[in-house]
């Protein structure tokens, strides 16, 4: 039996099988239709297959912002890993302390708190956790907002096909439009006092939506004014993939919570944060054991936050981001409309957070396949399932730029001819 990840070339079909036997039936169907590659490696902005071949990799969901295995943080990773990668939890530990400091100061000002957790959707729990035990018992999500699958984050996570096998959920939850503020106000006055909202500054998973310049400040308006409680979920937007630390810096939004994740273990180690004011947190601060995790904060974990954050800062990629997506927005959207035009709905973007709208979803999926048959691993948006969405890493070269417009350019050509071909109303 190999036990080694970076299985050979030829163990294509066992590994499949072994996805269908202990994984998900529907997993290994996904990757058949991608040809059952297998990835083995990874460094930078591009990751290698068992047979040798290599893609761009401007998928990710997010998490790539510095591209895998970035020197810094794997030099901070190692280091731990040889002398203390768990610890107790109940003696003093450095490494959390100091990566609870590193983020504080790059996190808005007045957001001093800071709980560490594995995944974005548990960053989410301890919000809505502390919403709760803030006194506001009621949520409110924007429709087309994704916010995780757990119980409580599915509950705000506004998608009919994720939350139906699981009814009831968490009572008093309500799906409004986004980018409507005053169906917001509404909502605020009907129960002030008691609701508490969260939002994302982009719907990444949405489909790359942009809400109106100066919604999200009219949002921490309106939920100051009705007394609420305001989570800005930037799980995926946070941490330079908008162009700026953080997706609410152009509007100056200071919510409750700030929610951190995918990019902040570097693409090497899982790992989120709740960030909060110290009135939000009190909760938490009275009581150690009210809301807990064996694995929240571990060493080697804050030792790839901690390298992380230095290599944001030390190679300015949040400015990198913001430039790469400046000259990669506008040239998708030219391709797409010379290519595509009667397939294409929207091109989309802030930063490195660009999503292509199709007409249907089969096109969204054929074209996945299109940039995969032309070396770029991009994503499909789980609550915008018409959208293709690239969130590549802030660290290409201009070749790997060139790279990946060539590779969407001759994918979109290649979607004419596939589209043609296909069953009206697509698969």
């Amino acid at each position: 039996m190999t036990t080694y990840a970076e299985a050979p070339a030829g163990q294509e079909a066992e590994i499949l099988q072994l996805y269908r036997a202990h994984l998900s039936k529907g997993r290994a169907t996904l990757a058949e239709l991608f040809g059952t590659h297998m990835e083995v490696e990874s460094q930078g902005a591009w990751v290698t297959t068992s047979d040798g071949e290599r893609f761009l990799n401007a998928g990710g969901y997010g998490v790539f912002i510095m591209g895998a295995r970035h020197p810094l943080v794997m030099e901070a990773v190692r280091r731990q890993l040889e002398t203390h990668p768990v610890a107790t939890r109940i003696l003093l530990e450095p490494t959390v302390a100091r990566a609870a400091e590193a983020l504080v100061e790059v996190a808005p000002e007045g957001l001093d708190r800071v709980h560490f957790a594995l995944s974005g959707a548990e960053a989410v729990e301890t919000g809505l956790k502390l919403a709760r035990a803030n006194g506001r018992k009621r949520t409110v999500s924007m429709k087309g907002g994704y916010h995780g699958k757990t119980l409580g984050a599915l509950s705000a996570t506004a998608k009919d096909v994720y939350q139906a096998p699981f009814r009831p959920l968490i009572p008093h939850v309500s799906h409004l439009p986004f980018g409507d503020i005053d169906a917001l106000r509404e909502e605020l006055a009907a129960h002030p006092g008691e609701v508490c909202v969260i939002i994302e500054p982009v719907q990444g998973e949405g489909g790359v939506i942009i809400p109106p310049k100066g919604y999200l400040k009219q949002v921490e308006e309106a939920v100051r004014e009705y007394d609420g409680f305001l989570i800005v979920d930037e799980v995926q937007t946070g941490i330079g993939r908008l162009g700026e630390w953080w997706g609410l810096d152009t509007e100056g939004v200071r919510p409750d919570v700030l929610l951190a994740g995918k990019a902040l273990g570097g693409g090497v180690v899982p790992v989120s944060a709740a960030i909060a004011t110290r009135k939000a947190f009190r909760p938490f601060d009275k009581d150690p054991y009210v809301h807990t995790a064996t694995f929240s904060g571990q060493p080697l974990l804050m030792a790839a936050v901690q390298g992380t954050l230095r290599a944001v800062r030390e190679e300015e990629l949040v400015s990198r981001a913001r430039e790469l997506g400046a000259r990669l927005l506008p040239r998708i959207t030219e391709i797409a409309r010379r290519n595509i035009p009667d397939l294409v709905v929207a091109v989309r973007g802030r930063g490195l957070l660009i999503g292509v709208e199709l007409i249907e979803p089969g096109l969204a999926g054929e074209l996945l396949i299109e940039l995969f048959n032309h070396g770029v691993v991009a994503n499909h948006s789980m609550n915008g399932s018409s959208v293709v969405r690239f969130t590549p890493p802030a660290i290409l070269t201009d070749q790997e730029v060139e790279f990946l417009l060539d590779s969407f350019d001759k994918a979109t050509v290649d979607l004419v001819r596939r589209s043609a071909t296909m069953p009206e109303g697509g698969n």
